[in-house]
């Protein structure tokens, strides 16, 4: 079996010398941890870590957030973007007290079948909330294995590094050693030019200015900003965008459960 002591030595050496602290870091509560996964999908770690904290002041745990009110909930939700995203978080709570009396499971094949988590986020919550190991790979992490165990070479793909991080990882304490793999990762990232872009599932950020997720967006902060609902009319006199790509987009949200349209008003479901 290959001896990997050097490579650990090396994640952990630098996570001793400049591991990160975060809110989410501080606890083992799975929910606490399910909720900051979440947020962190395609969300820098220091834009969530105030948002984390306030959420769960308000939305302490799954009972409480299955039974908020959508409005508040995009309210706490604001400035993290990608608002699908809570309201996944809200029907995987709901589903948690349906089919799980409100805990968040440790089983990968049961957090998959909550709304809004893939693989990664159910590997994550396996390792950060109940410390058992897992092949966690999200782009810090791959950043890492592709920089030391495929420099130079182009177009590797996950299944060639998952074998690895399965090889690699701390199984006494999987918590901890995806944390250090993570901040590591992250400071490989300003010291190397980018080695994420040799992974064949690299792709770049689509442009957010004048996107449909920017106009979905300013639809939810002029809602929130009007008591939840508006006229219709006032909805495209305020948003610069033609009316029929408005009327899709609207059409699609009410599909979603983002908002109820009304023959004169939209409103926050």
């Amino acid at each position: 079996m290959e001896d990997y002591s050097d490579f650990r030595a090396t994640v952990y050496g630098y996570f001793t010398e400049h591991g990160r602290t975060f809110p989410w870091r501080e606890t083992h509560d799975p929910y606490a941890i399910m909720v900051s996964e979440i947020m962190l999908q395609q969300t820098q770690a220091p834009r969530v870590a105030p948002k984390f904290e306030a959420f769960m002041q308000r939305f302490p745990m799954a009972q409480v957030l299955a039974e908020a009110p959508v409005a508040e909930l995009l309210e706490y939700w604001q400035g993290l973007g990608y608002n699908r995203r809570a309201l996944n978080l809200q029907r995987a709570a709901q589903y948690c007290l349906m089919h799980f009396g409100g805990k968040i499971p440790e089983d990968e094949g049961a957090l998959q079948q909550l709304p809004g988590i893939g693989p990664y986020t159910a590997a994550a919550i396996r390792a950060f909330a109940h410390n058992l190991p897992a092949v966690v790979l999200e782009t810090n992490i791959r950043r890492v294995y592709l920089h030391h165990f495929f420099e130079g070479q182009e177009g590797i793909g996950d299944e060639q590094l998952r074998p690895i991080i399965a090889a690699t990882q701390d199984e006494s304490s999987p918590r901890i050693w995806y944390s250090a793999l993570m901040d590591y990762g992250t400071y490989l990232a300003t010291v190397l030019p980018n080695p994420n872009r040799r992974s064949k599932h690299y792709t770049k950020q689509s442009k957010f200015e004048g996107s449909r997720r920017q106009v979905r967006g300013n639809i939810l902060k002029l809602l929130l900003a009007h008591g939840g609902v508006l006229i219709r009319d006032d909805l495209f006199t305020e948003l610069a965008v033609e009316p029929e790509l408005l009327e899709e987009i609207l059409l699609e949200m009410a599909r979603e459960g983002f908002v109820r349209l009304e023959k004169e008003n939209v409103q926050i479901a």
